[in-house]
């Protein structure tokens, strides 16, 4: 496997290690400075790969999900994740020249974007969740650190 494509798909499983440790409850949990809730953050970022895929390559939108406010569940969330993350893997693995049509300046700079971006709302869903008084155990508070073994 590219070792691009597999960081990738590392930090896919760690987005979803953490969506599978938050009870279903708890993904309309708020930041005290509101905005999104912990489920609206997960549709987010499976909703911008949408949207990066749609500039750079629409074929690859096939089949994907958009996932609306009114439609979130922990098990849409998995699916829809999983199903842009293998869409996206498959952009990276087919960049001509190493390009992604409409980001600048390369691909590895593309995956660079991405995973800074999914991370900022991870941090953002841990803010609330532990606002809410539904902090995530420190097991998985550590676990998302664990890349050579997610």
């Amino acid at each position: 496997m590219n070792p691009l494509t597999e960081t990738w798909q590392i930090h896919n499983r760690i987005n979803i290690y953490l969506l599978e440790a938050i009870p279903e409850d708890n993904l309309n949990d708020v930041s005290a400075s509101k905005g999104r809730n912990v489920g609206e953050q997960f549709a987010h970022i499976n909703n911008v790969r949408l949207m990066w895929l749609k500039v750079a390559n629409p074929a690859l939108l096939e089949g994907l999900p958009k996932i609306e406010k009114e439609n979130i569940t922990k098990q849409s969330l998995i699916e829809a994740l999983n199903l842009s993350a293998n869409a996206i893997e498959t952009l990276i693995e087919n960049a001509a020249d190493g390009r992604i049509k409409g980001f600048k300046p390369h691909a590895t700079a593309f995956l660079g974007y991405l995973i800074s971006h999914e991370s900022h709302h991870r941090g953002q869903i841990m803010l609330a969740l532990k606002q809410s008084g539904h902090p995530v155990v420190q097991k998985v508070q550590y676990g998302l650190w664990e890349w050579g073994t997610r």
